[in-house]
């Protein structure tokens, strides 16, 4: 085995059936571009964690396309003999040795978070991996019991006892994740509604510098928000209307925090401009040209069909009204799903935007009020999920209430010199966030849902009709 890891280190990976490899990553939830064909890939870069049996080591893949473009995507791998009996999945073969997505196996989660502790960094011939613990945290013992953390979308986790959890970023950009920046910021400061940064691990190469990796405190006790909101909004709607008030204090006093700081030019508060407003309404004037024009001819979408040129011009009368306020570092991807509910109160998690947004968008500096209407956005999903999945429908009030609630906390704590001057400007540019998400939702359902179509249809409609 000490040859096989001197092999790896040295670069030599003739042992991976490399095209066994393309077609696992190509399975995978978190594997970004499913409808593209992969016309080659490469290991451009690997590190040798663990030199002995089970061997570990990471692996950075990049996938080539046809259209000359290339992506980047991190393998944490496990090699065993093939005959130790393990029962982790598969991924390929190589004489003695089966090759497994270490992230099944708790060995190369204990030895990611011993690095971390250590600080420690493995130059390569072409970068540098480096392992980081937050400033002021202890050591975290290692033979915890660790676990994959579910099913996830775009990234895979693993959950250490209950003390901690350890995001690994699967396809990667060049740049600092948002997620690492903003948990180190509001954790230096000591917000208190977060899962406090515990550590990272990061590639630095010559061709690319990116996150790999984040460490934070993990809350075994949370209910995520829209758990919690369905399992509430029948049974006891008034006292989910009271917890919905808390979390607009609490979002309100995380934008005061992300906008406390005027020596980071990464967060200092800007004035925004007309241009950042304009760009928003073209980059939703690309989606309703391509949304509306291929409208199905169906009742769901009836009230809405023939009105692409109406949100057009709603929008660019909104945008003719001005932006006002500041512009900060924000969530990004703000909803109930990225909340948790524990006895000590609301928590906030996953800052690193939305994932399909390139990461320079995503650490663009925005109004405050996106997070806001991505929000109220998901008052409106979970009154109509909750008869869709749980066959009970929500009170047919709960929606506004569920705005008024949030929205007069949130107001009522958020730093006023960040908001437009005056009710009726909020009010507008909530308007402009509002729509931008409910035609992004109305695209996302036509694609995937369309039994939840009439949900995105029924914010457009709300928002056209509001004068």
């Amino acid at each position: 085995m000490p040859d096989l890891a001197r092999s790896i280190a040295a670069g030599d990976l003739s042992f991976l059936d490399v095209e066994a490899l393309r077609e696992w990553v190509e399975r995978q939830r978190w594997y970004a571009s499913k409808s593209r064909t992969v016309t080659g890939v490469e290991l451009v870069e690997t590190v040798v964690l663990r030199d002995e049996p089970p061997l570990i080591f990471l692996a950075l893949l990049q996938t080539r396309f046809s259209t000359g473009t290339h992506e980047l995507y991190q393998l944490p791998l496990s090699v065993r003999p093939a005959d130790d009996g393990s029962s982790d999945p598969v991924i390929a073969e190589a004489e003695d040795w089966t090759i497994c997505d270490g992230l099944t196996d708790p060995v190369c989660g204990r030895e990611l978070l011993a690095r971390v502790n250590a600080q420690d960094a493995i130059e390569t011939e072409d970068g540098r991996f480096c392992f980081q613990r937050a400033d002021g945290v202890l050591e975290m013992p290692v033979d915890m019991p660790v676990r994959p953390m579910g099913v996830e979308q775009s990234n895979s986790s693993l959950v250490f006892g209950d003390e901690l959890v350890m995001k690994i970023f699967r396809k990667l950009e060049a740049g600092t994740n948002p997620e690492l920046e903003l948990l180190g910021f509001l954790t230096a400061r000591g917000f208190p509604n977060i899962a406090p940064l515990y550590g990272a691990y990061d590639y630095d190469g010559r061709s690319l510098s990116a996150t790999l990796g984040i460490v934070q405190r993990f809350f075994p006790d949370g209910v995520d928000g829209w758990g919690l909101a369905l399992d509430e909004i029948t049974s006891e709607p008034d006292r989910f209307l009271e917890r919905l008030a808390v979390l607009g204090e609490v979002t309100a006093s995380m934008h005061n925090v992300l906008a406390s700081d005027n020596t980071d030019p990464a967060f200092t508060p800007e004035e925004p401009s007309q241009e950042a407003l304009s760009l928003l309404t073209a980059t939703v004037d690309e989606d309703i040209e391509r949304v509306f024009m291929r409208l199905p001819d169906d009742e769901r979408v009836a009230d809405i069909a023939g009105s692409g040129q109406d949100v057009r011009e709603r929008l660019t009368m909104l945008a003719q009204l001005g932006v006002g306020g500041r512009v900060i570092r924000t969530h990004g991807d703000y909803h109930l799903g990225q909340t948790l509910y524990t006895p000590r109160g609301w928590v906030i998690l996953d800052f690193e935007g939305e994932p399909a947004r390139p990461l320079p968008e995503r650490r663009q500096k925005r109004s405050p009020l996106r997070d806001v209407a991505g929000m109220l956005r998901s008052f409106a999903y979970v009154s109509s999920a909750s008869e869709i999945l749980r066959g009970e429908p929500a009170p047919a009030d709960f929606e506004q209430r569920a705005r008024e609630a949030f929205l007069e906390r949130y107001l009522a704590t958020v730093e006023g010199s960040l908001l437009p001057p005056g009710e009726a400007a909020v009010e507008h540019l909530l308007s402009v966030f509002e729509l931008e998400k409910a035609v992004y939702e109305l695209r996302y359902e036509l694609d995937n849902r369309p039994d939840w179509v009439a949900i995105p249809v029924a914010g457009i409609r709300r928002l056209l009709e509001t004068e």
